[in-house]
């Protein structure tokens, strides 16, 4: 099933089932979105102090510290994350008092990935501001709803890293962008610069965009795109 472009959303995944955290969370990746795992509360807390997320999935009976007072952190320090509450109850009444808890959206288990999917995406295209559909520059076209670049015209075959890392230099509108931002807007949070990702992807990038380079390096600080909007 097909949902639109999904690359740069975050999502943390808060569930002490192992097996269903880890199933959910590679389900997302699949489908480009960058996922981390968080197995309690506190480590979600922990988490959410140091990284920026559009979606928290959420299991509201965690052991330790609670789902619901996760929940009311989220809201007392007005974090921009929204929240997919998942519980194994489903009556009336406990929906009520998960989304009177702040949360945003309420799924109960078991649920069909998709719908998990397709709930996740509404919550995060509400969570950040509307984005241009279509960038341009330097005689580059991207376009994130169909997920197509062009360059002169001609169409490029792109991986989802390589797509993303070229959004965010399309988007930075000429500024430089540091490996480090790719790092946060394209990775998973346990991927470090020091892992070559950044570089080893654009260099495959490099290679497709092809001659004349379009991509340039500023030594000490990061990347960018050249020419004129």
């Amino acid at each position: 099933m097909h949902f639109g472009y999904t690359e740069h959303m975050r999502v943390l995944v808060v569930e002490d089932e192992e097996f269903l955290a880890e199933m959910i969370a590679e389900g997302l990746r699949r489908d480009a979105i960058a996922v981390d795992v968080a197995p309690d509360g506190l480590t979600a807390l922990r988490k959410l102090q140091l990284g920026e997320y559009d979606v928290m999935v959420l299991d509201r009976d965690l052991p330790g510290v609670h789902g619901d007072d996760v929940c009311r952190k989220v809201v007392t320090q007005r974090l921009l994350t929204r929240i997919l509450m998942l519980t194994a109850a489903g009556t009336v009444r406990d929906r009520v008092d998960g989304l009177g808890l702040g949360a945003d959206d309420y799924l109960t288990k078991p649920f069909a990935y998709d719908e998990l999917l397709a709930r996740v995406l509404a919550l995060g295209r509400r969570a950040r501001p509307a984005l241009p559909p279509v960038l341009e520059r330097a005689g580059l076209v991207l376009d994130t709803a169909r997920r197509q670049v062009s360059r002169d015209g001609r169409y490029l075959a792109l991986s989802r890293k390589e797509f993303a890392v070229l959004e965010a230099l399309l988007r930075a509108e000429g500024a430089v962008v540091s490996g480090d931002d790719l790092i946060e807007q394209v990775w998973e949070e346990d991927t470090s610069y020091r892992t070559n990702a950044v570089r080893v992807t654009l260099s495959k990038l490099r290679a497709k965009l092809g001659e004349p380079p379009v991509i340039d390096t500023v030594p000490g600080s990061g990347y960018r795109v050249g020419g004129e909007s």
